[in-house]
């Protein structure tokens, strides 16, 4: 029997990178995936390629600067499926250009990317949390990044609503466990999409990999097999955890990168 057999599963934001991968992940294991997208032609799309495959998808309206789409996408699924089983907020955003530091950066743009943010994993789980409960549980599964956990010289909106996301995420997993719903984060470091990579030169990426005990960046499969875990009984004893999917970034001493070098030069 598949891990995801006959469970339904939302995915926002999935017709590219880390959503596409993770889409296409949940219905190879068996779930009824709900494609939650903006562009609905490209969505149909994808639920067709996912079907080809002899697998089941179907898409739904989401538009992150339209909030209620946040809530109707959610009762657009239930409508069809009654039940919404694994829910994946995977939606993010920044601006590159203005989300910077704390003086430099554009005041407005700030507090857009924070409530844009947070928005998208609240009330969708808002929403989905009472079905949950009648259906007899569930598994929330929020698309965080390393961003929220460690300080840096810009993107601090982006940083601020992601450390929010990760609080929230235990916030959920203690008030619903009693009701069989877990929720967990899931925070990929730098993953090898086509928005990361068009983002950054080959010398920055050099640079940043060397902060990767691994030496390597990761792919979209790498978060969407994290997210398979925490969607499956597999996890079923798991809820709370914020888990970093980064080859190893953050967790050694910030020496690190220098040691290696004159290890190279020794």
């Amino acid at each position: 029997m598949a891990l995801l057999n006959e469970k339904v599963a939302l995915v926002t934001s999935s017709t590219r990178g880390i959503g596409y991968h993770t889409a296409k992940k949940l219905a190879s294991k068996g779930a009824k995936v709900y494609l939650a997208v903006r562009r609905l032609d490209a969505g149909k799309k994808i639920a067709e390629e996912i079907q080809q495959c002899g697998d089941s998808a179907d898409v739904v309206y989401f538009d992150a600067e339209k909030e209620q789409t946040y809530t109707s996408m959610i009762q657009e699924v239930l409508q069809k499926e009654n039940r919404i089983d694994v829910l994946v907020n995977n939606f993010g955003t920044t601006d590159v250009q203005k989300d910077l530091d704390v003086v430099r950066g554009d005041t407005d743009k700030f507090f857009d990317i924070v409530n844009v943010n947070i928005k998208s994993v609240y009330l969708p789980c808002k929403a989905v949390i009472p079905y949950m409960e009648k259906n007899g549980g569930g598994s929330i599964i929020n698309i965080s990044s390393v961003g929220g956990k460690y300080a840096d010289i810009s993107r601090t909106a982006y940083g601020v609503s992601k450390a929010a996301i990760n609080f929230l995420t235990k916030d959920i997993a203690v008030q619903y466990a009693h009701k069989n719903i877990r929720c967990n984060a899931v925070l990929p470091g730098f993953i090898e999409t086509d928005a990361s990579m068009d983002n950054m030169s080959q010398e920055f990426l050099n640079m940043f990999l060397k902060t990767v005990p691994l030496g390597k960046s990761g792919q979209p499969d790498d978060i969407a097999n994290a997210v398979l875990y925490f969607a499956s009984d597999l996890s079923a004893f798991v809820t709370g955890e914020i888990l970093s999917i980064s080859g190893g970034f953050g967790v050694s001493s910030p020496m690190y990168p220098l040691y290696k070098d004159m290890m190279k030069k020794g």
